[in-house]
């Protein structure tokens, strides 16, 4: 690392961490330590593993993490944009894994992006339950919404509201709820050099007061019993020890509980914080001197089931919506099932409640929560898209094929990973192919890609061109 850590930084780590410092500080001239998490809702970890084109070696702390080498380019194999695995820096696996969320929950990712931890904890939903991924800046929201499509996850919204607008319409509504907070950044110095030209001390001391209210919020969305877990990438224990001090504080129904992994994280420190509580000490440093990742800062905690009922619940769903014209939607459903019949004659999960659909403009989409009103707030995706219906036809969604196995479409291209047709695909090209007339899923090595359309022996390219390979 060739760029100078600012001063402040170092004289407070070097009074923070006394003996450590040096090893510490050598630290940021060790290699870099590349990460990858296999997506169980597209492969199997051990199919993964016989497959893979790269050498990799397991993240102790996530089952589905490895790491990878220096060299190696993961990111532009065709398994990547199939969603086989979302590249992730070792240490940022520890959230949404020691969150242990459970097929069936609700759970609340409340500052999202770019989606490493949402699309972890839609793996851990298994396609069952509700995630809702908020990010409250529109653009790294539009990210969010990208890569949990292409990680193929059908039961996600994506919302761009502020925590506070999130807690006026879920009240006590969410099992689990991940707190990545936005943070000063300190333990991506290393990783992200332009962190450290962004980095003072005032900005630590903003970073900690909208820590503090966005726990807040968190803490009145979460039920009775429910789990919550807050995390930062920074050393600061302005940040780290002392917003949860504050937290614990306020919030008397709040108890923190022991993470999973100790063996692999060092203990947080009570002294940092005031009011000192020995509590803190259950909560987790990652320091990049004392495992291969960079520096991160864990805490897991319990609401007491009981801290009473919320004086409202959600807002059911309007039978008529602003957005949704009934006959509309209907006819969007017939376009739906004609499509479905055709091209999806053995999908196996069932789309049956006309409730679920909901259309917006020509967007059709499949909710996996069609009891929830969603007027009011900026939602950018409800569910599955499956696709834009015109003149009573739909044309599917690519986010619908990449939420598809190929055994469910009536017409599958599968390609390896090495065919030249594939390239030629993923650049937008059409392509010479014997097929019955239709939509055809397209797939690399029995893996869904994305959409083509066989017409009279030329397949036709739908790959979206915002994602071609240059």
């Amino acid at each position: 690392m060739t760029q100078s850590l600012p001063t402040a930084f170092t004289e407070r780590m070097r009074a923070l961490l006394q003996d450590e410092y040096d090893a510490f500080a050598a630290s940021y001239e060790q290699p870099l330590f590349h990460g990858l998490r296999v997506n169980p809702l597209k492969i199997a970890r051990e199919r993964f593993l016989a497959l893979t084109p790269f050498p990799v070696e397991p993240v102790a702390w996530c089952a589905n993490g490895f790491r990878y080498q220096e060299g190696m380019r993961p990111g532009k194999h065709p398994y990547h944009s199939a969603g086989l695995y979302y590249l992730q820096e070792p240490s940022a696996m520890s959230a949404a894994e020691c969150l242990e969320a459970q097929p069936g929950e609700t759970i609340l990712d409340l500052c999202a992006a770019p989606g490493g931890k949402s699309t972890q904890l839609a793996a851990a939903l298994l396609g069952e339950g509700l995630l809702i991924a908020n990010e409250i800046h529109p653009v790294r929201a539009r990210i969010l919404s990208e890569n949990l499509e292409r990680c193929g996850v059908p039961n996600a919204v994506v919302t761009n509201e502020t925590p506070e607008r999130l807690m006026e319409r879920f009240p006590q509504f969410f099992d689990r709820i991940l707190v990545d907070a936005p943070c000063s950044g300190e333990g991506m110095f290393r990783k992200l050099p332009e962190a450290i030209d962004e980095w003072s001390p005032n900005k630590v001391l903003e970073c900690h007061r909208m820590q503090i209210d966005i726990l807040d919020a968190a803490a009145a969305m979460l039920k009775p019993g429910g789990t919550l877990v807050y995390s930062t990438c920074t050393f600061a224990p302005l940040e780290n020890e002392q917003s949860m001090a504050i937290f614990l504080e306020r919030h008397p129904e709040f108890s923190i509980i022991p993470l999973p992994y100790p063996e692999h994280f060092s203990s947080g420190h009570p002294e940092w914080a005031t009011p000192v509580s020995d509590e803190l000490a259950q909560t987790a440093r990652l320091w990049p001197h004392l495992l291969s990742g960079e520096g991160h800062y864990l805490a897991k905690l319990h609401k007491s089931a009981d801290a009473g009922q919320p004086a409202e619940v959600p807002k059911k769903r309007k039978e008529k919506r602003a957005k949704s014209a009934p006959a509309g939607c209907k006819e969007a459903i017939a376009a739906w099932r004609a499509f479905a019949a055709d091209a999806l004659p053995h999908l196996s999960r069932h789309l049956g409640d006309d409730r679920a659909f909901l259309l917006f403009g020509e967007q059709l989409f499949y909710s996996p929560a069609p009891e929830l009103d969603w007027d009011g707030i900026k939602v950018l995706r409800v569910g599955l898209h499956l696709g834009t219906v015109k003149k009573n036809r739909l044309e599917p969604s690519h986010a619908l094929a990449l939420a598809l196995s190929a055994q469910e479409a009536a017409r599958v291209a599968d390609f390896s990973a090495e065919d030249p047709d594939l390239l030629r695909y993923l650049k937008g090209e059409a392509l010479s192919r014997e097929g019955s007339n239709g939509w055809t899923l397209i797939t690399v090595d029995g893996f869904s890609l994305g959409w083509g359309k066989h017409v009279d022996g030329q397949l036709k390219n739908h790959y979206p061109k915002g994602l071609r390979w240059l």
